[in-house]
């Protein structure tokens, strides 16, 4: 190999006669992202193998981790106006365009996350091979983000994987493993590493025919067939999002349908259609919402802590699921119970987690489920990195469990409590060294729920807090650090918004009026179903426990159905009866009441400026990433101080 060409974020290298390598590794960057200043460089490498055309040219990323995450999402707060933004756009075209129509044959490598924009610099090369591994994943996140692809590539996603295909992978944004990105004609080739350079030369030499679109597809992009078919999609869509809230699945809608088919006028639309949506207050505010996340994920890196062995105690629902996460991330885990039953049941939730997110993969299941031990006995608390206790909601009986704890962990163990409203203090009384207790309070359903809140004590040692956050990184969750007080900041957060519903539905509003002005406002589910989830007998302890403290009434009608023994969806019926896991609603149309959102939108924010106040949290923007990423406040609006100060600046009175 001859020496390479350098440059700021990309090198060209010749690897042989057959074909060069152009790779990509942003300087000073953990992840490659396509920034202006990276795009105007790849453009100018594209003059130089225009001039000096290799064989061929295959492109890889030289970081470890990924290929491209996307384009840079922090310039997309500094975009002024949509003219600007037209113009960022058009570059990202114009340059896939150009890569296109290069005269030999072009070849993506993709190893790691390929995302965005980085997919659609994959597809607008010849060939793509993905690296058949677990952390290989391709998706078209655009949507996540308030907009659609925009750099051609709602034109190639369909020309690859067809219309109905292509349409779904853009409107959800879902990730897909190298298998599946195959399946759906996205790569050509998911292989073992260890084949690839073998696969690349054949490419490279053999130049096999490209992708045809698929069979029927040309029906489906005809004139007439278009709008039956794009009426169907936005139907299927409007289930799952509401255009008023979410614009940008829609209008990726009416350009598949308005130019499907006439690839320059729907690169055209496809500009002016992202150059609107990412000006607008939608994408705005979750471009917003994604910087929170990165900044959760910031947390904990000032801790090179590596827990190999985790320690669950409890093995119902929340500690077997949070044992099952763990080996899922690679520690190995004992969990233990006294009940037998508990622990099968553990075993087999696992299982299906595991076969559920590595299927593709057998062998990677077989060491997941290995890694998981059931241990009736406490074996494990000697050897652990880490103690989890996760045992019913009582006061005496975790104070108890942790002064037995104590004697028998290694000094550096990290004890964790999975409490979810007991104040940090009161547990922690019961040990010698109280400060070396931290909280790790994950949230049901623990395999989808990002957040973990990581409580603290005033005193707690900050090597100690950042183990407890590093760890939460390890695990793939994303920590808050809250200060100790009763509810912490979530459940502070919910709980009267949740008792709100429950006094309405006493005062005799109907229970649909009331979950539909919360999904209304941009809520996922509504307050009532929501404490049927959650099991109506967990929100009455939480209830009782933050009553005092907080000054909440209880319902009166919560108490009913917990002596009713009507708990919600695990019994069957709660504030709904369920049938098939799904709550049963009365027939008929219910109109939104603006009066009622406002009255239970409010408590909410109320509560949530009072966190504010109290200092539960440093600041307001960690006041709103935990509200997103624990109970999926409506993203769209950014969290509620946010939206608070969004109000006042508009001058709105109502939530609507």
């Amino acid at each position: 190999m001859s020496d390479p060409t350098p440059g700021h974020h990309w090198q060209l290298n010749t690897v042989s006669d057959d074909y060069a390598e152009l790779v990509i590794d942003v300087r000073d960057a953990p992840a490659n992202t396509l920034s202006r200043t990276v795009m105007a460089e790849l453009n100018a490498w594209l003059d130089e193998l225009q001039a000096v055309p290799p064989r061929g040219l295959v492109i890889r990323s030289g970081k470890p981790g990924g290929f491209i995450a996307g384009a840079d999402v922090h310039e997309f707060t500094r975009i002024r106006d949509r003219d600007e933004a037209l113009a960022v756009i058009r570059l990202g075209q114009s340059t896939f365009e150009r890569i296109a129509a290069l005269p030999f044959p072009t070849l993506a490598l993709i190893r790691g996350h390929c995302l965005g924009g980085g997919l659609e610099l994959a597809m607008a090369c010849d060939y793509r091979i993905a690296v058949d591994d677990p952390a290989t994943r391709l998706a078209l996140p655009e949507v996540k983000l308030g907009i659609h692809p925009g750099f051609g590539g709602t034109v190639r996603a369909i020309d690859l994987a067809g219309s109905l295909k292509g349409l779904e992978v853009m409107l959800t944004g879902r990730s897909l493993s190298a298998r599946q990105a195959r399946c759906l004609g996205l790569v050509d080739e998911a292989l073992p590493e260890r084949v690839c350079a073998n696969a690349i030369h054949h490419y490279m030499t053999a130049r096999p025919a490209r992708r045809s679109p698929p069979r029927g597809e040309a029906l489906l992009r005809s004139a007439p067939l278009r709008p039956l078919v794009a009426a169907v999609v936005r139907r299927q869509t409007r289930r799952k999002a509401n255009p008023a809230h979410y614009p940008a699945p829609f209008a990726l809608i009416d350009l598949w349908r308005h130019h499907a088919g006439d690839a320059r006028a729907m690169l055209a639309a496809e500009a002016e259609s992202v150059a609107t949506l990412i000006t607008g207050e939608t994408s705005r505010n979750l471009v917003r919402v994604f910087k929170l996340q990165n900044r959760l994920k910031a947390l904990g890196k000032q801790s090179d802590f590596r827990p190999r062995h985790v320690h669950v105690v409890g093995a119902g629902t929340m500690g077997g699921d949070i044992a099952a996460w763990c080996a899922l991330q690679g520690s190995t885990v004992t969990v233990e119970d006294a009940n037998g039953q508990a622990l099968a049941s553990t075993v087999q939730r696992a299982d299906r987690l595991f076969r559920h997110r590595l299927r593709d993969y057998p062998r990677r299941l077989t060491e997941a489920a290995d890694r998981l031990l059931p241990d009736p006995h406490g074996h494990g608390r000697r050897r652990a990195d880490v103690v989890i206790e996760a045992i019913f909601e009582d006061e005496a009986a975790k104070q108890a469990l942790f002064a037995e704890l104590e004697g028998q962990v290694r000094p550096d163990t990290l004890l964790a409590t999975n409490t979810s409203s007991i104040p940090l203090e009161r547990i922690a009384a019961a040990l010698q060294d109280g400060h070396r207790l931290v909280g790790l309070h994950f949230f049901n359903p623990v395999a989808k729920m990002p957040l973990v809140e990581v409580v603290h004590q005033a005193d707690t040692p900050e090597p100690l807090l950042q183990q407890a956050m590093a760890l939460c990184r390890r695990i793939d969750k994303l920590p808050l650090p809250v200060r100790s007080s009763p509810g912490f900041l979530v459940n502070r957060i919910l709980m009267p918004y949740l008792l709100e519903a429950a006094l309405l539905l006493e005062e005799g509003f109907r229970k649909e009026a009331i979950d539909l002005a919360a999904t209304d406002f941009g809520m996922p589910v509504g307050p009532l179903e929501l404490a049927d989830m959650v099991g109506l007998d967990i929100c009455l302890h939480v209830a009782e426990v933050l009553a005092g403290p907080m000054g909440l009434p209880v319902p009166r009608l919560l108490r009913e159905r917990v002596t009713a023994g009507k708990l919600g969806r695990k019994s069957g019926e709660g504030f709904y009866r369920w049938v098939k896991g799904r709550p049963q609603r009365a027939r008929g149309r219910v109109q939104v009441d603006r009066h009622l959102q406002e009255r239970l939108i409010g408590k909410l924010l109320d509560e949530a400026r009072r966190c504010l106040d109290d200092g539960i949290v440093a600041d307001a923007d960690l006041v709103d990433a935990g509200v997103i990423f624990g109970t999926g406040f409506a993203p769209f609006r950014s969290g509620p101080l946010h939206y608070l100060t969004t109000r006042r600046v508009k001058g709105v009175s109502e939530p609507g």
